[in-house]
């Protein structure tokens, strides 16, 4: 021990060696401890020998200690030198690593390099976010939305035409304004448009020609001549409540008004009962206002169904399922009058108004629709406001930038808000050190009014990359179409984040947040509605698995200027009480703070517990009606049970709840970590679109709130079906579907539990 003292004391002294080494050993009882030691010098040789006693009994006695001495004063002076290293040392490896985490990424960013913001590895600073609110609040003003709905508005923009180009130029400049990463994508289009020489379409009734100004876009093209029957709202139960009255409907010319549900769905609903062609009038007071739209039952081009209208592409020719079999034309409220007083039948139901009759076989009425297919170029545009941790994680924004005329509440409104949180939140992050976590792409879409044909030609053209990176699409479009209530549209995990943010978004003028005229109670059934097939989110959620919002202002009922040329800034200004721009303030903070939300926080704010009760909900109903028909019909499959259905939905349940436990207990300041569980997080909604059915054939494959056999309501339409001994009742079909539904649920269950060791394996 004294020669170690003293070579201690040799190194702190200044007396120069090559080396020091140290062994120290004990044997194997324990009981001694043995210290090897060798020092090496210029001067000096090593003495040979291996033995741990020659190196102890060493006869070359070091200077140091000879000199020195062991005093107390020098063992203190010892003492202390060796604390003063460690804490020198502690403190260089802490700046060292912090100094690695703060290392700027050269690369991410391909901004200008004057307006070039560092990116960081590591967790981002995190700004407070009551801080980030009021930002937010402050770079978005009412007066802000009057020079924007100025700059924004046009008299004519259909898709694909020099106005529509003219807007997305407007965007992108605006985009590259802000310092944001922009691109255009090209799509090549096949859409139906009217007759623009030749033969008009036409309506003839009772030896009277009537004019047809508007279209309907992918109708059934040629010449029928049927019976009219008055329909209401052209809803199944409206159909069948004629039917009931032994009123049919093969051959039939459908009158129905506008709203409610989409033009496609009319037309879709017409069909199923056989129908010749179907009319569509305006549900406004605007007696001569000619309507547009499509009825298209799908999105996207019908034409390059499930997969991207690029001009590259090589698909032999092909067309949805979702095209019409029949004619579909629009006529004013000024014509449908006419031809409704004219009509002899059945007196009208109460609940459809006190005017006329329904009509009889003998109200004949001929249809003459001439639409032309033509081609035409579209181009999405988009900007990208870059996240500092994640950046290949982002989510999406987007507003519909065409429209059939003016277009004010259905494009113009949208695309102000898009453009001016665009502006702020790019200002945020440029002059007041916010710094997203995540990325955040803004996307202005052309062919909306065409069945969100620009949105939906994204998603099929860069689906595999979507699927996995993209976490939530944020809607824009129609958001303010009154000023009575709210409503909102969304994915079941983004229903507590919808709550949260409510609470925290001052409602028009009083202070109070929108959430103040609720409870907790009654929130979801006074807000919450069905997210509907012609919403542009509608894809995000059910093509792609991307969870998806959609909100509006309104009234009590559908804003009637939709498709028409009457959606002018003066028609919503009346309907909204003159609270245009106020009310577009409030929208662009909603969908503001979700964003900033699904950006800022370290983990993603989707409520997994949710699907929970939706995937209950639905096993309900499926059970009561499975219990019924097994007890009543002797050809039910004997082996079939609802054992394992309900299962996979106790698989989720407890896979929910097991993710909630992990992120109880899992470091939030670990990137790594976050990562990994928001990973997880993103899974759920895209494990919801079916494996077994064809993006091509049914592209909706969403088994909760798509379309088509694969989905639980098509379980619960087929249990009716067999109950009802309809033709296409099957019961080697059923349990097809019933146990690919089933594994459907037990794979997201299983994805959501993590590794495949944590899996519940009861099936």
């Amino acid at each position: 021990m004294d020669q170690a003292r003293s070579t201690i004391s040799k190194i702190f002294n200044g007396e120069p060696h090559s080396y020091t080494r140290f062994n120290l050993t004990q044997n194997m009882e324990g009981d001694n401890t043995q210290v090897e030691m060798k020092l090496s010098s210029d001067a000096d040789e090593e003495v040979e020998g291996n033995g741990v006693g020659e190196h102890l009994n060493h006869t070359c006695k070091p200077r140091v200690a000879q000199k020195s001495g062991r005093t107390p004063k020098n063992l203190c002076f010892i003492g202390a030198t060796i604390f003063l290293i460690f804490i020198i040392g502690y403190l260089i490896g802490y700046l060292v690593h912090r100094k690695k985490d703060s290392v700027p990424i050269s690369s991410a960013s391909v901004l200008p390099l004057e307006n070039t913001v560092v990116h960081e590895m590591g967790a981002a600073p995190l700004m407070d976010w009551d801080d980030v609110k009021r930002l937010l609040a402050e770079k978005i003003k009412v007066k802000t939305f009057d020079s924007t709905f100025s700059e924004f508005g046009s008299a004519g923009h259909q898709a694909g035409s020099s106005g529509d180009e003219s807007l997305a130029n407007k965007v992108l400049r605006k985009f590259k304004e802000f310092a944001m990463t922009t691109w255009t994508d090209e799509h090549f289009i096949k859409v139906q448009d009217p007759p623009t020489s030749g033969k008009p379409n036409r309506i003839f009734f009772q030896s009277e020609d009537y004019s047809a100004d508007g279209f309907l876009s992918y109708s059934a093209t040629g010449t029928v001549t049927g019976a009219v029957v008055y329909a209401h709202y052209g809803r199944e139960f409206d159909l069948t409540a004629l039917t009931e009255r032994n009123i049919e409907l093969k051959g039939r010319v459908v009158l129905v008004r506008a709203g409610r549900i989409s033009f496609a769905e009319k037309v879709a609903n017409a069909a199923k009962k056989n129908a010749a062609a179907v009319l569509i009038y305006p549900d406004s007071n605007e007696e001569m206002t000619p309507l547009f739209g499509h009825v298209h039952m799908g999105l996207g081009d019908p034409y390059t169904p499930g997969f991207p209208s690029f001009n590259h592409t090589q698909f032999p020719p092909v067309q949805s399922s979702g095209l019409p079999t029949i004619l579909a034309q629009t006529i004013s409220k000024s014509t449908a009058t006419k031809i409704l007083g004219k009509l002899n039948g059945q007196a009208m139901l109460d609940s459809w108004g006190s005017f006329g009759r329904l009509g009889d076989i003998n109200d004949n009425i001929t249809v003459e629709v001439n639409n032309v297919l033509t081609e035409k170029k579209i181009n999405n545009v988009f900007g990208v406001i870059k996240g500092f941790v994640d950046a290949d994680r982002y989510m999406v924004i987007g507003a519909q930038r065409d429209a059939w005329g003016p277009g004010f509440a259905a494009s113009t409104v949208g695309t102000s808000v898009l453009v001016n949180l665009a502006r702020a939140i790019s200002d945020m992050v440029k002059n007041d050190g916010f710094k997203p976590r995540r990325s955040i792409i803004f996307a202005s879409w052309s062919a909306g009014e065409y069945g969100s044909i620009g949105a939906t030609e994204w998603l099929e053209g860069y689906l595999s990359s979507l699927s996995l990176k993209a976490f939530s699409y944020v809607n824009l479009d129609g958001i303010v179409t009154g000023s009575a209530g709210f409503k909102v549209a969304a994915s079941p995990l983004m229903h507590s984040l919808v709550r949260s943010t409510m609470k925290e978004v001052s409602n028009l003028n009083t202070g109070a947040s929108i959430f103040s005229r609720l409870t907790d109670n009654n929130w979801e059934s006074n807000v919450l509605e069905p997210l509907k097939l012609d919403n542009a989110a509608y894809p995000f959620l059910t093509f792609s698995g991307i969870p998806s919002i959609s909100f509006r202002f309104s009234d009590n009922s559908d804003y009637p200027y939709f498709g028409t040329t009457l959606d002018t800034l003066d028609k919503l200004t009346q309907v909204t009480g003159n609270k245009v721009s106020q009310l577009t303030q409030i929208a662009a903070q909603f969908a503001g703070q979700i964003v900033l939300r699904l950006v800022h926080d370290h983990l993603l704010q989707m409520d997994l517990a949710k699907y929970d009760k939706v995937i209950r909900t639905h096993l309900a109903q499926i059970n009561l009606r499975f219990k019924n028909l097994q007890n009543t019909n002797p050809q039910f499959p004997k082996n079939l049970t609802m054992k394992w259905l309900m299962s996979a939905s106790g698989s989720y349940s407890r896979a929910s709840r097991g993710m909630a436990s992990v992120i109880l207990n899992s470091n939030l300041e670990d990137v790594e970590m976050c990562r990994v569980i928001n990973d997880r997080i993103m899974t759920v909604e895209r494990n919801f679109l079916s494996p077994y059915v064809s993006p091509r054939e049914s592209p909706f494959r969403h088994i909760l709130f798509g379309s088509g056999s694969h989905t639980l309501q098509g379980l619960l339409d087929h249990l009716d079906a067999l109950r009802s001994n309809k033709p296409e009742a099957d019961f080697a079909l059923f349990q097809t579907q019933f146990a690919l539904a089933t594994w459907t649920i037990q794979g997201c269950a299983n994805s959501l539990a993590g590794d495949i060791w944590s899996l519940d394996n009861e099936i």
